[in-house]
């Protein structure tokens, strides 16, 4: 399992990676907001407060993304953290496969 950033480039590599981890914090902040709405669990005046600060941190993210020019480094990164997350999953669900590869590596 590797994520590939750009050697050439530590900074951009380095802040695509933060961008893409906070990008993953946000996309997971984001599920667990619209499970409270929709268990009423929030008021109208904190689903608008938490509204307002997930598109002020998704208009903060863009900005960085664009003045750094770090938007192939940052959707390289992604899509090395969902291999990583797919394979993770795929050991889950088929913890016999797992162990195959466990095995096969000894």
């Amino acid at each position: 399992m590797t994520i590939n950033i750009d050697e050439n480039n530590l900074k951009q590599g380095l802040l695509g990676l933060v961008v893409a981890l906070v990008e993953v914090i946000q996309e997971t902040l984001e599920r667990q907001a619209l499970r409270r709405m929709e268990s009423g669990r929030l008021t109208e005046e904190e689903i608008e407060r938490l509204g307002n600060a997930l598109m002020e941190l998704d208009e903060a993210l863009e900005h960085i993304k664009k003045e750094n020019k770090i938007e192939e480094a940052v959707k390289s990164v992604r899509s090395g953290l969902d291999n990583i997350a797919h394979e993770l999953v795929n050991k889950m669900v088929n913890p016999e496969k797992w162990k195959e590869e466990v095995e096969a590596n000894a």
